[in-house]
């Protein structure tokens, strides 16, 4: 009698850890975003189908959930678009022709849980020292002028005019076609979408439509003048608005992700006011680039974060920091890198960003596997629902 007392008493609990065991590796108990920014640049990841593979492999052993895949770069589109095909007569950076990349790494990464949210890197940006290259050459009028009627040009990059319909509907177009026709779960803007540098908004365009609302006021020649800022980033302002109202009628459940530079430094020097975006339910994600070379600047970064009062909700809530792994020759160390996740995680942030996924890798894969000792041991679900 009494072992049949033993078994209906162990069974049961058997059973239940059993459960409890799977429960605890299907459904991981830690609820964090852990991504990386994927690009084509400095990496050969999006070569191949067997190389994104490896990639996707790679971030799910050490508990990533969720990847930036940059689709516009260099004036050309990491997916086949009709949209490019139509206006500038090829769809598709030729280094790629033939393939897809996009829908190989929504693939490969959905296959291992892993989220897909398609960076749009180059926004509103037409080329980099290349004196506007294929995109102005065609589109002339597109061009955005400093003061001196020159070519809008900032540390290397020359821009469209973030302020003309066409242009705006432009970039519109390339994120409303991959939000059609691809599964993801999101679309991210960064510090060039939507972004203008401070010296520009001097086009012919762009000084009639201010003299038309400003009571025919020329604009004034000093670039920083606090009205003159707060127009053109009013303009800004609206764009990612309707940016997130396009994407939302399309697909509600799909995250409309901003990855700006620091404010107040994004509106002082870009017209970011990235925060205006949240107050005004224009953001579901925020990755701020706190792209710093040490510790203490990572932390007085952090804390310049703007807090509910600037934002009207816990920052905590929806900003998961963009952390600078690997630029060039430059590697963090794994003591900064660590360091910097525990002042994510002491100041309520659950997750961050990583630029870029090559820094994993760097010798022989250290900061991946030291993020997996400590910070990443466990598995993590993101912080939002998503289809699988």
């Amino acid at each position: 009698m009494r072992f049949f007392r033993s078994i209906f008493i162990v069974v049961p609990v058997c059973i239940f850890l059993m459960l409890c065991s799977r429960e605890g590796k299907d459904f991981p108990k830690l609820t964090e975003l852990r991504g990386v920014w994927l690009t084509n640049v400095d990496s050969r990841v999006l070569d191949s189908r067997e190389s994104i593979s490896e990639a996707m492999q790679f971030l799910a052993e050490h508990h990533f959930n969720i990847v930036f895949p940059v689709v516009w770069n260099d004036a050309k589109t990491l997916y086949p678009s009709q949209v490019m095909e139509e206006l500038f007569g090829f769809p598709i950076d030729p280094r790629f022709a033939g393939r897809d990349p996009l829908q190989e790494v929504i693939e490969e990464a959905h296959s291992r849980d892993i989220a897909v949210i398609p960076w749009f890197e180059y926004g509103f940006a037409a080329s980099f020292q290349k004196n506007g290259g294929m995109i102005l050459q065609k589109k002339p009028e597109w061009s955005a002028r400093d003061i001196n009627g020159g070519l809008l040009t900032k540390n290397g990059f020359e821009w469209m005019n973030g302020y003309h319909p066409e242009v705006q509907n432009f970039l519109l177009s390339l994120i409303l076609e991959v939000v059609r026709n691809y599964d993801v779960q999101g679309i991210q803007g960064d510090d060039r979408l939507p972004a203008q540098p401070v010296e520009g908004g001097y086009s012919s365009y762009t000084i009639d439509r201010y003299m038309k609302e400003q009571n025919e006021k020329y604009p004034p020649a000093y670039e920083q003048d606090s009205d003159w800022m707060l127009w053109r980033a009013d303009i800004l302002n609206e764009f990612a608005g309707k940016v997130y109202r396009e994407v939302k009628k399309i697909k509600p459940d799909m995250y409309v992700s901003w990855a700006p530079s620091i404010y107040p430094w994004s509106y002082d020097e870009y017209l970011q006011d990235w925060p205006a975006w949240v107050l005004q339910g224009n953001g579901d994600i925020i990755h701020p680039q706190v792209y710093r070379y040490s510790i203490q600047e990572y932390r007085s970064s952090l804390d310049s974060i703007p807090g509910k009062t600037l934002l009207g909700r816990s920052p905590d809530s929806l900003i998961y920091p963009g952390v600078l792994m690997n630029v060039g020759d430059y590697v963090i160390s794994p003591e900064f890198l660590l360091q910097a996740v525990a002042y994510n995680r002491e100041k309520g942030y659950r997750g961050e960003v990583f630029f870029f996924y090559e820094g994993l890798r760097k010798n022989g894969d250290q900061l991946a596997d030291s993020l997996k000792a400590t910070w990443y041991r466990e598995p993590a679900r993101l912080p939002f629902e998503w289809k699988r």
